[in-house]
């Protein structure tokens, strides 16, 4: 329910999304609402802190987060739930399901955790007739090969394999996603919105410059008719709902484009397709408030965004 000019979003894994914290509150402000961010953290010393508040909460996999994301909701008065990492996007799922009234920009369950797993993930795409890198068994991997842990994020635990010797020497190697390596690549985010009746709202392709441990640090906007039109054909063949990050590959020996991953949430990079026009953040304080949005398609080609650390100082209290 709306209330009285303010509006209470809860991040979670918000942690270093200050940046998109700032823009839902300008969001709100432009409305004529005062924003509130809160952010649902293991640690109360991060950087969100400079501009919210830290609730300190519990593991995605901890039996009781729901219920303990539930009670902070009613304790705060939360009006929006966002998940910021792969972990907490089932989890918000859940949550979901059980606060119809509060406005939780997410796909439903069983979306979520296909695309937490990329091995099911992968499964899902192929069966969908999506073009993915080839996809490896144990026993038939062709090399040089990746292998990436099935419920990694973040680029963490990823093997370059060059023979069987290596492929080996993995560590429980059903944990594992193995598909083709490609060395001469390129790779694209691409940033969407998909509204509350499952429309597609913005499409907004970005080249990812300089990449530092699975965080983008330098990425420019690409107006790649090929890649919206593969990104939109994703989202018609995957109901997917609010935020979705697409990552796509391009080979470029061949000058082909395969989808990697999906993740259905936020991702780091958005804040430069956000200020190339695509109003992402106005369509989640649009839609809870009930107003109309419309398709976005005249963001600006180009936009190049660099990033640069920026302390936070936190004394003992």
């Amino acid at each position: 329910m709306i209330g009285n000019g303010k509006i209470v979003v809860l991040m979670l894994g918000g942690a270093r999304r200050v940046s998109m914290g700032e823009l839902l509150i300008n969001s709100g402000k432009r409305l004529g609402y005062n924003v509130e961010i809160l952010s649902y953290e293991l640690d109360c010393c991060v950087p969100i802190a400079a501009i919210g508040t830290v609730i300190i909460g519990r593991k995605w996999q901890d039996p009781h987060v729901v219920e303990h994301i539930v009670e902070t909701v009613k304790r705060f008065g939360v009006n929006i739930i966002l998940p910021f990492v792969d972990g907490a996007i089932a989890v918000a799922s859940e949550c979901k399901r059980l606060l119809p009234d509060v406005f939780i920009p997410v796909s439903e369950e069983d979306i979520a955790t296909a695309m937490f797993d990329k091995a099911l993930a992968a499964k899902l795409f192929a069966e969908k007739d999506i073009a993915i890198p080839s996809t490896y068994s144990f026993d038939d991997c062709r090399f040089p090969a990746i292998a990436k842990p099935r419920l990694g994020s973040a680029s963490k635990g990823i093997k370059v394999i060059n023979d069987a010797k290596e492929l080996k020497q993995l560590q429980n190697p059903v944990e594992y996603l193995i598909q083709e390596y490609i060395a001469h690549r390129e790779e694209y985010t691409v940033d969407c919105y998909v509204s509350k009746e499952k429309k597609t709202m913005c499409i907004v392709p970005r080249l990812r410059i300089d990449v530092i441990g699975g965080e983008v640090m330098r990425t420019m906007t690409f107006k790649s008719e090929l890649l919206i039109d593969m990104s939109r054909k994703v989202l018609d063949k995957i109901p997917f709902e609010g935020p979705v990050t697409l990552q796509f590959l391009h080979n470029l020996d061949n000058d082909e484009f395969m989808l990697m991953e999906i993740n259905p949430r936020l991702g780091g990079g958005v804040v430069c397709s956000i200020h190339a026009g695509a109003p992402i953040a106005d369509y989640i304080i649009n839609e809870y408030l009930g107003n109309d949005i419309k398709e976005c398609d005249d963001w600006i080609e180009n936009t190049l965004m660099t990033r640069y650390p920026k302390e936070v100082i936190f004394y003992e209290a």
